[in-house]
């Protein structure tokens, strides 16, 4: 058991300007979590991005920091909330699999089973479902153009970019944006051939979270996801919550409980009017210390 207590506290070998962290995953999705509740330096964008770098410093997809409450927060009952970088240092409103990691931590400290957990996308309920399980309901799901942003309105029901085989992809905003096209053969799909154009069209000129998806069958979906900046992850939560909403919203099913394969293992999602609650597994990959170059607070 982690007590994240102890992220927040220099261990007695710590030396001046060291950071500590824990390093998560969930699916192969991998965070380098830091507690901000008590030490409120934060990174600079060039230090999340060197962290990230597994060249040159802890290597994950995303910088996570965990953070005291808002007072909004506080009035919802939740311990902490979470905020979100991405492997180039800008931060994003919502990621499943981050949540479901940084939730684990927060249940095994408080010994809870549930808690209110404060982010940028809103406020997420999550459960303890195992004892590395965590579920998270997410939403809720909308499709406003102007939530992504787009460069100008468009039928999010059918967006006009293709790349290959991917065509009449459907645009879902979900704290952070997608957009879930579904083919005949997943496997016949090359991501960074095809989806990679499909994130850099100008129509999203901050990006999108690219899904590919194969409906198996009424319940069954196989998904891979092009994130952003311009990565293919091992497995993407909030794509996975978006592609099983778009199947039912496409009319290609009306399951409203689904298994999504992604590269690296299943996650469970159900889906509830406009929400989302998914299921799926964490793990400790390790823990350290970091020596920040630059440190200040970026709030």
């Amino acid at each position: 058991m982690i007590d994240t207590l102890t992220l927040a506290r220099p261990a007695p070998t710590a030396k001046s300007g060291e950071r500590p962290f824990v390093k998560m995953h969930g699916l192969r999705n991998h965070f380098v979590i830091f507690d901000r509740r008590e030490d409120r330096r934060a990174f600079t964008r060039s230090d999340i991005v060197r962290i990230c770098d597994p060249q040159v410093g802890i290597g994950g997809d995303q910088v996570l920091t965990i953070e005291p409450p808002s007072a909004d927060g506080v009035a919802a009952g939740a311990p902490a909330a979470m905020r979100i970088f991405n492997i180039d240092g800008r931060e994003v409103s919502a990621c499943g699999n981050a949540t479901r990691c940084v939730a684990h931590l927060l249940m095994e400290e408080s010994g809870a089973d549930t808690l209110a957990l404060e982010t940028r996308g809103g406020m997420l309920k999550c459960r303890r479902t195992g004892a590395t399980e965590v579920s998270v309901e997410l939403g809720p799901i909308g499709w406003n153009w102007r939530d992504f942003p787009l460069s100008h309105e468009v039928d999010m029901a059918d967006l006009p970019v293709e790349s290959g085989p991917l065509r009449h992809g459907i645009g879902l905003w979900i704290g952070n944006p997608h957009v879930v096209f579904f083919v005949d053969d997943l496997s016949a799909v090359d991501l960074a051939r095809d989806a990679a154009p499909i994130h850099d069209d100008p129509l999203f000129p901050e990006g999108v979270n690219v899904g590919v998806a194969e409906l198996v069958d009424a319940s069954t979906i196989r998904l891979a996801v092009w994130e952003r900046p311009g990565i293919a992850t091992q497995a993407c939560g909030t794509g996975a919550c978006v592609a099983a909403f778009a199947a039912r919203r496409k009319g290609l099913t009306t399951s409203d409980h689904f298994t999504v394969h992604l590269p690296a293992g299943p996650l469970q999602i159900e889906i509830h009017d406009t929400t989302a609650v998914m299921s799926g597994p964490v793990a400790y990959c390790c823990r350290g210390f970091v020596v920040a170059e630059t440190v200040y607070d970026f709030d």
